[in-house]
């Protein structure tokens, strides 16, 4: 990977979405729900060979999408704002309202812990914390190698879950290799011979996984205990070993579902655009489900048939939950606009007036980004 480019002295508003990356969120977001429908079911042999396939890669792609996407992040008023109200205020809600739920059905946790996020939260909570050390990581000389040293290392060691530290420090190499990322190399990655080879690839990993996963802790994929601790009971080396392999596979297995993403603009490059709501909405549908209704243990008695049945009800909800009704309303709620709590700020596509202090006094023309 080459150095990053230099950041621009200020920022502007996003561009036009890029349909390829749209397209990726799409299919990744459906192996999300996929996964999270299947955890109820991995003590059968035929889902949990699927789960472990998707959970080998499928946050490692959607993080590593994310560090492409913050390559340009220097916490410039703009910025700051648009975490604040697309990955504070949401975090805070979910999180609030998931262990509400929680504590109502299963009386845990109480009391609440709101700075510990129990589920989906984390993935906003560890946004939150990538997006804010993407400085360090531009200004570092070896970000890749220090960030694939911790991943291994903090397994090691006891770290709170405050935020979901220990997630976040075990997928931080996806997230810095995601920032090392270009179009061209995306581009690349979509040659016919790649694909091919790609399309092996997976199929492979999915039929060894179901072959070989029965008697695997499927705790791994989690990244969030320590290598001694239950159910890992790991040695430090068989620890670090077991990561390393795991960051291989990831990497792996998610430039390889990278190259297979469609290229040009379809239905799925719209829904793909509102993968945020899917995402969070989802997580309340499993919950209310499996502890009101009891469907996932319902329904278990079923077998395949069981297993089968939920992967396609999973892919149903999330193409309805990325539809543009959904978004329309939900998007007051996650991600709310916040005029009364930021400071106005000037709005960086509108020219500089003569008098203006902060207009540069250089005749050099402004680099087209």
């Amino acid at each position: 990977m080459s150095a990053l480019e230099p950041l621009p002295v200020t920022t502007s508003p996003a561009k036009e979405r890029v349909a390829y990356l749209d397209n990726a969120r799409y299919w990744v977001m459906l192996l999300v729900v996929i996964g999270h429908s299947l955890t109820q079911f991995t003590d059968m042999d035929s889902a949990r060979g699927v789960y472990v396939w998707i959970y080998s890669f499928h946050m490692p792609f959607f993080i590593l999408i994310s560090g492409y996407t913050a390559r340009r992040y220097m916490g410039d008023a703009r910025q700051v704002r648009r975490i604040v109200s697309t990955l504070v205020v949401p975090y805070l809600l979910v999180e609030t309202t998931m262990q509400l739920i929680t504590r109502h059905y299963i009386g845990e946790p109480d009391p609440l812990m709101i700075l510990s996020p129990q589920w989906l939260a984390w993935f906003m909570a560890a946004l939150f914390v990538w997006r804010l050390t993407t400085p360090i990581w531009r200004a570092l000389k070896y970000p890749i190698t220090t960030s694939i040293v911790i991943s291994l290392l903090v397994g090691l060691i006891e770290v709170p879950n405050v935020l979901a530290l220990p997630k976040i420090l075990g997928f931080l190499p996806f997230y810095v290799v995601g920032l090392h990322m270009s179009r061209e190399r995306f581009e690349r990655l979509t040659t016919p011979r790649i694909r091919a080879a790609s399309v092996v690839v997976l199929g492979s990993a999915l039929l060894i996984c179901y072959v070989y996963s029965k008697n695997w802790t499927t705790d791994w994929l989690l990244w969030k205990q320590r290598y001694d601790e239950n159910p890992l009971k790991a040695t430090a080396i068989e620890g670090i070993t077991q990561r390393a392999e795991l960051l291989v596979i990831g990497f792996l297995l998610t430039f390889a579902a990278l190259s297979l993403v469609p290229r040009r603009r379809s239905w799925t490059t719209a829904f793909g655009g509102r993968t945020f709501y899917c995402y969070l909405i989802h997580g309340y549908i499993i919950l209310y489900l499996q502890y009101q209704f009891e469907v996932f243990d319902r329904i278990d008695k079923f077998g395949v048939g069981a297993v089968i049945g939920c992967t396609l009800v999973a892919v149903v909800v999330s193409n309805l939950l990325m539809t543009k009704p959904i978004a329309t309303v939900f998007r007051p709620i996650f991600e709310p606009k916040l005029t009364w709590l930021f400071r106005r700020t000037e709005d960086p596509r509108s020219p500089k007036q003569p008098g203006d202090p902060s207009v540069m006094t250089s005749n050099a023309k402004p680099t087209n980004r």
